[in-house]
């Protein structure tokens, strides 16, 4: 006889996160933002009441700070109260953003149905139906916001370890078909965020890791047959986290006793509000008028894969275009950012960006001249030594006191493009001027 378990698998709620990684949002913007990741949540809840799961699995990360406003709380606990009353058990555990430690003195608030688990260490719980047992649960969380780079987050949750904790209340407990366990991890490349082995989760005797922390979606070692599985935040927080945010509808199913569990899984997207950073290729754009209806016309592509009412987005301009020495003033840039939101409100440009070039080419431009050739080579030369201009920024920063951005190494190709760039624009201003502020200049 074949055996069933649904379930929703939902992590980094985030709820109450502040609107961050913008470069001009308005307080209008700000705000539909946070209601968005509100509006998440309740799409979350709404998916597990519709489709009539068996119970609600949360991974971590509910609230974005160990201490959540009185208005989040609430509402978070009116979630669990309406699976509740759907007849809905939840299981929890808590992230980085919110321990285990700092949801002690409002555990009472809990439904019973819903459970905080593994704050001091792995805790299991049997989900039953008519009396039957059905899953096996392990969970472990953040005690508080840190955590030992020596301990496996996963340490401890087995199945064997679930039977044993569980067998003196549940004598069937072993004749539970199915095991999910349920951690907030960084996985291999994070070690100061509860680090687990990969290869290890997929090789232990848990049918399914239900796992937070990730923004991103991912599920290994494949979507089509997941074992480690990330359904990442249910609403863009930041105008990198582009793309479908949601959480997944996890079906497991097997024949008999020893017959494989087979898992398939459902994506849900939750988000009201699409974030997106989008390239735009204005090569071939000869008015800035063509630019403006490449933007939009690429605006509404983005939307269109998001399956959102709204967007917003950093729009940046590429390409050899005849109009670059205009969009390098900031005045064309800033009237133009100002067309794309007026032309239609349910998207918001947060910033337009151009990182175009002249049509000249890098050739073309070596043979122009013998300073023009120079610039080349040192710019050439700056290229192969990476290292060393991202220690030598470091200093200048350092110098002033400034914080030195974390995408300094990452970026610096981007920078020096942009300063070639940048010197090609001075030079051209120079030859555009007239010859008597050149005279004035050379007399000062």
């Amino acid at each position: 006889m074949e055996q069933t378990v649904r379930f929703l698998h939902t992590a980094d709620l985030h709820i109450g996160a502040p609107v961050r990684g913008f470069c001009s949002l308005t307080d209008v913007w700000s705000e539909r933002l946070q209601r968005a990741v509100i509006e998440a949540y309740d799409r979350v809840i709404d998916a597990a009441i519709k489709n009539d799961v068996d119970f609600v699995v949360i991974a971590g990360d509910i609230f974005d700070a160990a201490r959540a406003s009185f208005g989040d709380f609430l509402h978070f606990f009116e979630g669990l109260e309406r699976l509740d009353a759907a007849g809905i058990p939840s299981f929890l555990v808590g992230g980085n953003h919110d321990p285990f430690s700092s949801w002690r003195l409002d555990a009472g608030r809990f439904p019973a149905s819903a459970r905080l688990m593994g704050g001091e260490g792995p805790e299991f719980a049997l989900f039953e139906r008519d009396g039957e047992p059905i899953c096996l649960i392990g969970a472990r969380g953040y005690r508080n916001q840190a955590w030992p780079v020596d301990e496996p987050m996963a340490q401890g949750i087995t199945r064997a370890d679930a039977v044993l904790s569980l067998k003196a209340e549940h004598p069937l407990v072993a004749q539970a078909p199915f095991s999910v366990g349920i951690i907030h991890t960084g996985l291999d490349p994070d070690q100061s965020k509860a680090y687990c082995d990969s290869h290890s989760l997929m090789c232990a005797d848990i049918d399914y890791w239900a796992c937070g922390h990730l923004h991103n979606r991912c599920a290994l070692p494949s979507e089509a047959a997941p074992r480690v599985v990330f359904p990442g935040c249910i609403q863009g927080l930041d105008v990198k986290e582009s793309g479908e945010r949601g959480c997944f509808l996890v079906t497991m199913e097997r024949a008999g006793s020893s017959g494989p569990v087979r898992t398939s899984l459902e994506f849900v997207p939750t988000a009201s509000v699409a974030l997106n950073s989008l390239e735009v290729d204005v090569s071939a754009c000869q008015t800035l008028a063509d630019v403006t209806r490449l933007v939009i016309s690429q605006l509404f592509h983005e939307n269109a894969l998001a399956g959102c009412d709204e967007m917003v987005a950093r729009v940046v301009l590429v390409g050899e275009t005849g109009l670059h020495g205009f969009l390098a003033k900031g005045d064309v840039i800033r009237d133009m950012r100002r067309r794309l939101n007026n032309a239609y409100p349910t998207f918001f440009c947060d910033a337009l960006i151009d990182r175009t070039r002249p049509v000249h080419g890098r050739e073309s431009l070596s043979r122009e001249g013998l300073f023009t050739g120079q610039v080349l080579r040192v710019a050439d030369r700056q290229r192969s030594r990476a290292d060393e201009m991202v220690n030598f920024i470091q200093a200048e920063f350092v110098k002033r006191g400034i914080d030195v951005p974390s995408s300094l190494a990452r970026r610096i190709g981007e920078f020096d493009e942009a300063a070639e760039t940048l010197v090609f624009d001075l030079l051209e201003e120079a030859d555009d001027a007239p010859a008597f502020d050149l005279l004035d200049e050379e007399e000062l």
